[in-house]
């Protein structure tokens, strides 16, 4: 599955029940992604740079509105220039294939 496969599915919300992703998979899915890492708490993380806080703050606000589409929600920090997005499935406290579905959707955000 490619990237643009990823981001044409959508985020199927986790009731809880299910454990999470096994490395393996993580790492497989991991490579269809560009940029995206495992930080050092086993969720994905990326960093988008920006000219300015303003495109940052646009690029805030579409992740905010695909987040409430989906009923994924990322962690998110902005700062000038700078948006980190980390990303990973609470209920299972670990990383679950909608994961990787939501960061593909916002790197699709920039188009």
């Amino acid at each position: 599955m490619s990237e643009s496969e990823l981001a044409l599915k959508k985020c199927i919300p986790c009731r809880g029940d299910i454990p999470p992703m096994p490395i393996e998979e993580a790492r497989r899915l991991l490579s269809q992604l560009q940029g995206w890492a495992l930080n050092d708490k086993g969720h994905l993380e990326k960093s988008y740079a920006f000219k300015g806080f303003r495109p940052g703050l646009e690029f805030v606000k579409r992740v905010g509105e695909m987040a409430e589409e989906q009923g994924h929600h990322p962690d998110v920090f902005l700062a000038w220039g700078k948006v980190t997005l980390e990303v990973w499935t609470h209920k299972i406290s670990g990383l679950a294939e909608s994961d990787f579905i939501f960061a593909a959707k916002a790197d699709a955000l920039l188009g």
